[in-house]
């Protein structure tokens, strides 16, 4: 998802990181496991005169598949669940109201994770940018670009 959030007009920020695990010291390796809790996240800081929201999740939505339990890919475990960790209580209600109507449009359970944020940890360095620095690696060629691809096509108007 940094691959595709990087290119929305009016995002000003993407790092990649951990959030919602059991409160330890987060490391790839450690998250990896599938025994800290935590999820593998983005953090998006954007401009909310620029872009809303509402098209953000539009964008998350579209790309990535919100009724894939436990997976991203072939990548399997708790660690690579789909989840949206808001950093307010007002945030977390214009989430779930979105989501909510959302629901509606599949065909199969919404599995996306809702709640506040909490333990967040920035990933180590060599994980942000991943997919700029690595466009030929596997998981990045087979996963990450399709998304990249997708947001192109459907956002072409909300790319910078």
């Amino acid at each position: 998802m940094e691959a595709v959030f990087q290119q929305v007009r009016g995002v000003l920020s993407v790092e990649n990181g951990y959030a919602n695990g059991d409160g330890r010291s987060a490391s790839y390796e450690a998250v990896c496991t599938g025994t800290t809790g935590y999820a593998e996240v983005v953090r998006l800081q954007y401009d909310p005169r620029e872009i809303a929201l509402e098209q953000l999740l539009a964008i998350f939505f579209t790309v990535h598949d919100p009724t894939s339990l436990n997976r991203q890919g072939a990548d399997i475990g708790t660690q690579y669940r789909s989840g949206i960790y808001c950093e307010s209580e007002a945030q977390l209600s214009a989430v779930q109201a979105w989501v909510d109507q959302a629901r509606t449009h599949y065909d199969r359970p919404v599995v996306t994770e809702i709640a506040l944020v909490q333990h967040y940890q920035p990933a180590e360095d060599y994980h942000q940018d991943y997919f700029n620095q690595h466009p030929n690696q596997g998981y990045c060629a087979m996963v990450v670009a399709p998304k990249v691809e997708k947001f192109r096509q459907v956002f072409a108007s909300w790319q910078r």
